[in-house]
């Protein structure tokens, strides 16, 4: 498998199929007696911005915290639960579970509901 192109910025769907992101960031094991198997792909801003940098991925991750959405982890998968990487990666997990709406729940709360006429669906 071509990592990059495989799996690499694919979109992620959990069990019902509902969007969660897109695969931004492949973590590697590396083993002793053999070579580094891929152990989890990551979702999530601060993946996405440590691939511009260091620097961008730190100010992503002080963002990330300084404004509440979460700890500025990124949310990592075990391949183990990476059903499918065709056209998009399907897992098996379900959205709401996760971290993966973080952004959204924040931007729900903070904005949009102030907005007049606009309802919370999330």
């Amino acid at each position: 498998m071509d990592l990059v192109r495989d799996l690499l910025d694919k979109q992620v769907r959990d069990r019902r199929g509902k969007r969660m992101g897109k695969v931004d960031g492949i973590v590697l094991e590396l083993r002793k007696d053999g070579p580094p198997r891929v152990a989890f792909v990551e979702i999530g801003p601060v993946t996405l911005a440590r691939r511009l940098g260091p620097a961008f991925g730190r100010l992503m991750q002080a963002i990330d915290v300084g404004f509440g959405v979460s700890d500025g982890a990124p949310l990592r998968i075990p391949l183990s639960k990476v059903r499918d990487a065709g056209i998009e990666a399907a897992v098996d997990l379900e959205a709401e579970e996760t971290r993966a709406w973080d952004w959204e729940r924040w931007l729900r709360r903070h904005v949009i509901n102030r907005i007049p006429g606009a309802g919370s669906r999330l």
